[in-house]
């Protein structure tokens, strides 16, 4: 199983959002719109917008949403 985690970084490294799901096309129109609401001085304080698979509930952060679709 893939699981997709799309997570908020903050200019600290500090994740301040995290949602997790296996349903591909959802988890990329998620960090599609987490990339266009981040707003200019966002990206030049560092916020992040970062989308990455893994193969197991257990390496999911654990402060993450995580949605069973």
């Amino acid at each position: 199983m893939r699981i997709w985690v799309n997570e908020q970084i903050d200019p600290c490294g500090i994740v301040y959002s995290c949602i997790a799901c296996v349903d591909e096309q959802a988890a990329r129109e998620c960090h599609e719109s987490w990339l266009l609401s981040l707003s200019d001085e966002q990206k030049e304080q560092g916020w992040q917008a970062k989308l990455r698979s893994v193969e197991s509930w257990e390496d999911v952060p654990v402060n993450a949403l995580k949605l069973s679709y």
